[in-house]
């Protein structure tokens, strides 16, 4: 490598999917110790480009009609198997957007981290634990000897994502690509993972390739910026210019798209649902005869309300038993505690009458990817539902399309859409199509589980302002789990905060931001990234 080379360079890349150009012009260089952000909205080819450099495309349907990457002052693109292998996980490794698709169901924590550790450092048995504990460490999971045994199905969202990043970091790499390596974290984990790469790259001299759809973090934490819109590079420039001086339109569009505003105060409204006492339980050691000899409690004796037209926001840090609960009122998990609906308790109904019950209790999940089924089109996804309670409906075929095109035009999605299936789609695309499943039942509450975690700022914006139309329309009630307090503050009437499976503080927007009593809300709004 020449003294000149800079860390990597890409020169004009282009990636088509057989005959049909996908991306092209892409142009940009990173030196070591620097971060490079690339910013856009879902779809623009912020993950292609990314993914081009490591060679993991589909290929040889996808395929590169122009364009060269240089990393150290070597070409990567073409290159053998072998000579990436060398490199993927050891000079470069990439932290993946949705790590429920990225572990290995089927493996442990320690088993997927010790293969990397195996691979290419060739460390095994105590000492592969040893370093695996201290890597979970590093990112800020708690207990990590325990976690070492657990499963990705067993982790929050959060979790996984921390386990993503220490994977990434097991062989302290020279180039880090990072595929929105926050969208799953909490407020106070995203400052810590922040600051921990910013010292790893001191250390290590790492460059680091983010891809993001959070624009603080950019202005923060990048050197320089990359802007895409559909496919195509249209601003590269210092981080300080694009937010002073941003030459093009859509950055400029960008820029502006920040969630705003302020819920009104409901004036008398009705309880939609409330919970009392709400405990849940997980075993986490049985005996030989599977009794269960050992448990943790991830909810304890929480209590809520939750109004119609009201919006109940659920904040806290990943792990503090957000998506338990909501799982817990929806009767979706084992708990103890009451739920009422409409003044009925709906955890002694019958199976069929809550089966009915879920057309008005709706949810849209966290992780897209893992809640769509992959051999199934958009079409079926959404229709489904009406299809399980059309013996109630009685809708024709044709109302059920109709339907179906009225809601994703709905979320933005063209009605083409309908067509394809969830692999053809950007993560933020797959966010819109779980919302507009939700949605096309009509229903009166609906958990939404961190649904603009993966969508950039201004579909996020837009969502929010749907969700926002469609609650004022139809009367309807959420109750939204987020990480993200800037959206919480825009969409939500209350708030209530959740630490370690507690309830420490409720009360309105307002007084939550403005007002909070306890250290740990004091803590989490500190914690945002400005």
């Amino acid at each position: 490598m020449s003294e000149q080379a800079p860390l990597l360079s890409v020169d004009n890349l282009a990636v088509s999917f057989a005959e049909q150009s996908i991306l092209s012009g892409v142009s940009f260089t990173l030196e070591q110790g620097k971060t490079l952000a690339i910013v856009g909205e879902s779809g623009s080819g912020k993950s292609l480009t990314a993914l081009s450099i490591l060679q993991l495309l589909p290929y040889p349907h996808a395929h590169h009609p122009a364009g060269k990457i240089h990393f150290q002052g070597r070409p990567l693109l073409g290159e053998p198997e072998q000579v990436l292998e060398a490199i993927r996980g050891n000079k470069i490794s990439m932290i993946f957007q949705e790590p429920m698709t990225s572990l290995n169901p089927l493996h442990s924590i320690e088993k997927q981290i010790g293969e990397t550790l195996l691979l290419h450092k060739g460390l095994t048995g105590k000492k592969a634990q040893l370093r695996s504990i201290e890597l979970l460490k590093l990112v800020g999971i708690e207990t990590p000897e325990e976690r070492l045994n657990s499963y990705p199905h067993q982790l929050s969202g959060g979790q996984r994502q921390r386990v993503m990043i220490a994977m990434a970091l097991a062989n302290e790499p020279n180039l880090l690509i990072a595929d929105e390596p926050t969208t799953a974290l909490d407020a106070t984990i995203q400052k810590q993972i922040l600051a921990l790469l910013k010292t790893l790259q001191k250390k290590l001299n790492m460059g680091i390739l983010l891809i993001t759809h959070d624009l603080n973090i950019v202005r923060q934490f990048a050197d320089d910026v990359l802007v895409m819109c559909k496919g195509q590079q249209v601003e590269y420039q210092k981080t300080v210019q694009v937010f002073t001086a941003p030459q093009h339109e859509y950055t400029k569009t960008l820029l502006n798209a920040v969630p705003e505003g302020e819920m009104p105060e409901l004036v008398d409204p009705k309880v939609m649902l409330s919970a009392y006492k709400v405990n849940v339980s997980f075993p986490t050691k049985k005996n030989f005869w599977g009794k269960v000899i050992k448990s943790a409690q991830v909810v304890k004796d929480v209590s809520l309300t939750i109004h119609a037209g009201e919006t109940l926001a659920i904040v806290g840090e990943s792990g503090s038993g957000k998506s338990t609960l909501a799982q817990a009122l929806l009767q979706l998990n084992k708990h103890t505690g009451q739920v009422v609906y409409l003044g009925e308790t709906i955890g002694q109904l019958p199976k069929n009458e809550l089966q009915l019950l879920r057309q008005q209790l709706q949810i849209v999940f966290q992780d897209p990817y893992a809640s769509l089924s992959p051999r199934m089109s958009v079409r079926d996804i959404v229709a489904e539902g009406l299809q399980v309670f059309n013996q109630h409906n009685k809708l024709s075929e044709q109302a059920v399309e109709q339907q179906v095109q009225k809601v994703l035009l709905k979320v933005g999605l063209d009605s083409k859409a309908a067509n394809r299936y969830p692999h053809q789609f950007s993560g933020g695309q797959r966010q819109r199509i779980a919302i507009a499943r939700a949605l096309v039942l009509k229903p009166k509450l609906i958990v939404l589980d961190e649904p603009t975690s993966a969508l950039d700022r201004s579909i996020q914006k837009q969502i929010i302002e749907l969700l926002k139309n469609l609650q004022q329309e139809l009367g309807l009630s959420y109750l939204f789990i987020s990480h993200d307090l800037s959206v919480v503050r825009a969409i939500s009437h209350r708030v209530l905060v959740l630490k370690s499976g507690e309830v420490v503080e409720q009360g309105t927007t307002s007084e939550i931001f403005e007002n909070a009593k306890h250290s740990y809300t004091q803590e989490l709004l500190s914690s945002v990234v400005l």
